[in-house]
């Protein structure tokens, strides 16, 4: 395991920093509007769930860098970690359908887009417990899909407070 993750170290390092990055840039940017973000429900849920989900991507290239760490440690830290973003997620998704605003369209997309990194880092876990070579393929896609939802999500919530 250990000659795989050594092929994935250069991924990790530039996905840890992009992550722990747009993690700070999100919560900076939300910081400006925030007493309008706080007033929609969804909006805070989602956006909570959107840093959540890069705190996992985070943690899942940090535990790509750790020297000598066994599969199945490898893939423990990384289920509790997938447990702790989906209850983040679940909660958004929850607001979102029970949200009855006439204008709250479109609710499965928007509760399903935060669902993807956690099924891709869920199966990334799987995998490298079970040794098997997709394990770092999944969580790879687990890390592109937590920046693509988070920056979609932020832009939403920080557009949407100000029409």
């Amino acid at each position: 395991m250990d000659a795989i993750l050594s092929q994935w170290s250069e991924f990790n390092v530039a996905m840890a920093g992009a992550t722990a990055a747009l993690a700070g840039l999100v919560i900076v940017a939300s910081s400006v509007n925030i007493a309008e973000i706080i007033k929609s429900n969804t909006l805070t849920a989602r956006l909570g769930a959107g840093i959540a989900s890069l705190v996992l991507a985070l943690v899942a290239s940090a535990l790509g860098l750790v020297p000598e760490i066994s599969p199945m440690w490898f893939g423990i830290v990384l289920l509790c970690a997938v447990l702790g973003s989906a209850v983040f997620q679940v909660h958004a998704a929850r607001l979102v359908f029970a949200d009855a605003d006439p204008a709250a369209r479109v609710r499965i997309p928007k509760a399903a887009l935060g669902f993807l990194p956690i099924v891709a880092y869920a199966a990334s876990a799987v995998a490298v417990m079970l040794q098997h070579p997709s394990g770092l393929h999944f969580s790879a896609a687990g890390c592109l899909l937590a920046i693509v939802a988070a920056i979609i999500v932020s832009w939403v919530a920080l557009v949407e407070v100000l029409r």
